[in-house]
C-alpha cells in the first residue's frame, strides 16, 4: 500500500526549481542518505588574497581552496600562468560575484625580460630560439623603447593564449603548428619603468589595464630594440587597491581556512 505523501512536501519539489535555503537541501539529502550540507562562512562568501606558488596553474590554487573549504564554489579574478607568481584574488560562496568587477581593475608588475632571442610562447615556457647581438643595446635605447609602449596601444595576444577565435583556443591551433589572425587589442600601458639593467636581464615595472599580456609586451619590445625579448620573471603585485604584500601562501591560506572552520563548527 503506498504510503500518503503529505501535501506540504510534494514529490516532486527537488527538481521544480523551489528556492527553499532549508527544505531542498533537507529533502535532497533524505533522497540519498546523506546529511544536509552545513553552511559555512565560505559559502556566505569570502575574498582571499593569495601568493601563487611558481609552477601552479590558477585553477590548483582553486581546486586546492575548494578541497579546503569543503566544496565551496570558489573562482578567480584574473589568470597568472604557470611560470608567474603573485596577486591572485579567489573568491568562495556569494562572493564569486564580485570576480568580474575585480578583474576589470588596474594591474601592476614586476618582472624580467631576456634580450638578445625569442620564444615561441613569449615566455620561458618553451625554449629560446633566433638568437641575436645586443652589443647595440644601451639605457638611452632601453628608455626609447619602454616610452614608445606606454599609453594606450594596440596589443597582439599571443598565439600561445586561451583566447577562443571561432570557439577554438589559440592555443591549441599553436600547438599543431597554425597561426590563427587575430585582430591587436587595445590596452593601456600607465607606467613601463625600466628598474634594473644586467644584460641580457632587464627588469621592470609596469601599470596596465585589464587583458595586458606581458608575455606580448616582452616579444613587442625586444623586436622595438630589434634583438629580440622574452618574459624570464614575472610577479603580479596589485590588482586595484589589493596588494601583493597582504596576500597569504598556500600554507598559510590552509591554516587560516581550517581554523575559521573550526571555529565555525
Amino acid at each position: 500500500m503506498l504510503q500518503k505523501v503529505p501535501r506540504a512536501v510534494p514529490f516532486f519539489l527537488p527538481f521544480c526549481g523551489v528556492r527553499s535555503s532549508g527544505l531542498l537541501p533537507y529533502l535532497c539529502s533524505r533522497m540519498t542518505n546523506q546529511p544536509p550540507k552545513t553552511q559555512t562562512p565560505y559559502d556566505a562568501g569570502q575574498t582571499l588574497l593569495i601568493n601563487k606558488p611558481l609552477h601552479w596553474t590558477s585553477f590548483d590554487v582553486v581546486r586546492k581552496i575548494r578541497g579546503l573549504t569543503r566544496g565551496a564554489k570558489v573562482g578567480h579574478a584574473g589568470t597568472l600562468d604557470p611560470l608567474a607568481t603573485g596577486l591572485l584574488i579567489c573568491c568562495t560562496g556569494k562572493f564569486t560575484k564580485r570576480i568580474a568587477d575585480y578583474q576589470k581593475q588596474e594591474k601592476e608588475y614586476t618582472g624580467s625580460f631576456t634580450l638578445g632571442a625569442r620564444t615561441p610562447t613569449f615566455d620561458l615556457e618553451s625554449e629560446p630560439f633566433d638568437f641575436r647581438d645586443i652589443t647595440a643595446v644601451t639605457a638611452e635605447s632601453l628608455r626609447i623603447a619602454a616610452a614608445s609602449f606606454t599609453g594606450e596601444i594596440l596589443q597582439q595576444p599571443p598565439q600561445h593564449s586561451a583566447i577562443k577565435k571561432d570557439g577554438k583556443p589559440l592555443y591549441k591551433s599553436a600547438r599543431q603548428g597554425i597561426e590563427v589572425a587575430v585582430a591587436p587589442r587595445p590596452v593601456i600601458i600607465k607606467t613601463f619603468e625600466i628598474t634594473a639593467v644586467a644584460l641580457p636581464r632587464i627588469d621592470f615595472r609596469v601599470v596596465c589595464s585589464t587583458g595586458t599580456y606581458i608575455r606580448s609586451l616582452a616579444n613587442d619590445f625586444g623586436e622595438a630594440l630589434g634583438c629580440g625579448a622574452y618574459l624570464s620573471a614575472l610577479c603580479r603585485t596589485r590588482i586595484g587597491t589589493f596588494l601583493l604584500k597582504d596576500a597569504l601562501d598556500m600554507e598559510q591560506c590552509a591554516e587560516t581556512i581550517r581554523e575559521t572552520l573550526d571555529q565555525n563548527g
